[in-house]
């Protein structure tokens, strides 16, 4: 089938590239996308991400390191998966993060009887036209928060397995583009909780990292007890950054180097977790690039245009964790799909161009990351 391939403005005459086309002196079917965003000078990326970080880090109380994860994946292009148990600030996370941004948000609370239609969007019939106009779905914004995703039927979530991997819906036969940046920040309660639905592993693996928020620490509950008992903090965020920055920061990512060995010790994990005998399936080769894409905006993140072994370790557990399957009988002994990352972490050597690349002094041919990380610089 020969799909025609769109963008969603084409049928939204409302929209903000429908008048910018018009106002341009050409129709939306033929409007061409702007430049590609220039990258951001390192004084710029350190101010912007401080913003959004500085942001999320008021409202989500003792979670730096999951807000700091949030940003990451964003960066790197990817969707976000946050699971844990009812009230532990999940929501609430994909809600500021998408708070701090000035772009669209829309979201989607999953329930039993969602339609994938809900999803994607339909195509209605206009009987003043006699045609069929496509109504676009609450997918169509640039992050989209989905609310106890398990709680659709399988049915309902591979509705969002087209626009997480391509970045664009196919509804009776027509492709329409999604805006950039586009994300989805999805929140899941445990397997074992009443009314929830497995997600497939191929709608897992299209998750860039997933975060167990955790309870709180004593302090920032006593913290969150002061602040949020007459209002929510969420209701004074602000964007603190427009989209067009997010798309400069997006590309300062993409320009951040990558050794030949980063790329082998990468691969390296990958394969570690295919040949393992705890694992019924270990990582695929869309994870591993989704390791380095996270492991890229790790090292940006830590004011760094090149990449070294410990920011793969860093984000190795997240990314990988939630994409393998234990073996049973390795789940009988009681392990987890985190023990055997960083089992796996623990025993793949780092070469030395690869555990050297600031100079200086390099560890020994040998180690593992996991040895080397705390002689490297800005561990963490």
């Amino acid at each position: 089938m020969d799909y025609h391939r769109t963008s969603v403005d084409e049928v939204l005459p409302g929209s903000q590239g429908f008048q910018a086309a018009s106002a341009a002196g050409g129709s939306p079917a033929t409007r061409r996308l702007g430049p590609a965003p220039a990258a951001m000078d390192a004084e710029a990326f350190r101010d912007a991400s401080e913003r959004i970080l500085t942001a999320i880090n008021t409202v989500i109380d003792g979670k730096a390191g999951a807000a700091k994860l949030a940003l990451t994946v964003l960066l790197a292009q990817g969707h976000l998966l946050l699971e844990d148990v009812p009230g532990v600030g999940k929501t609430l996370l994909a809600k500021t993060l998408a708070r701090t941004i000035d772009c669209s948000v829309s979201r989607i609370q999953f329930t039993p009887d969602l339609l994938p239609s809900d999803v994607t969007g339909v195509s209605i019939y206009n009987q003043a036209s006699r045609s069929f106009e496509f109504r676009p779905g609450a997918v169509f914004a640039n992050i989209v928060i989905g609310d106890e995703i398990n709680r659709a039927s399988a049915k309902t979530q591979s509705a969002l397995l087209e626009c997480m991997e391509e970045h664009q819906v196919t509804v009776d036969g027509k492709s329409y583009k999604l805006d950039e940046p586009f994300m989805v920040v999805a929140t899941q309660n445990p397997i074992e909780m009443e009314g929830t639905y497995p997600l497939p592993e191929a709608q897992r693996d299209r998750f860039m990292a997933r975060i167990s928020m955790g309870y709180p620490d004593k302090d920032s509950e006593m913290e969150m007890l002061e602040t949020h008992q007459a209002t929510s903090p969420l209701t004074r965020v602000t964007a603190v950054v427009t989209a067009g920055e997010v798309a400069s920061m997006i590309a300062t990512v993409q320009h951040v180097y990558v050794s030949q060995s980063i790329k082998e010790y990468t691969v390296s994990l990958g394969r570690a977790t295919r040949e393992s005998a705890m694992l019924r399936l270990g990582a695929s080769p869309r994870s591993m690039l989704q390791l380095l894409r996270a492991a890229k905006a790790t090292a940006a993140l830590e004011g760094r245009d090149f990449v070294l072994p410990d920011d793969v370790v860093i984000v190795a557990e997240s990314v990988l964790a939630h994409r393998i399957i234990l073996d049973r009988k390795a789940a009988s002994t009681g392990e987890t799909p985190q023990s055997v990352i960083r089992a796996v972490l623990a025993r793949i050597p780092v070469g030395t161009e690869a555990a050297g690349a600031v100079g200086g002094d390099r560890p020994a041919r040998g180690k593992t990351a996991a040895g080397s990380a705390a002689q490297l610089p800005n561990h963490r």
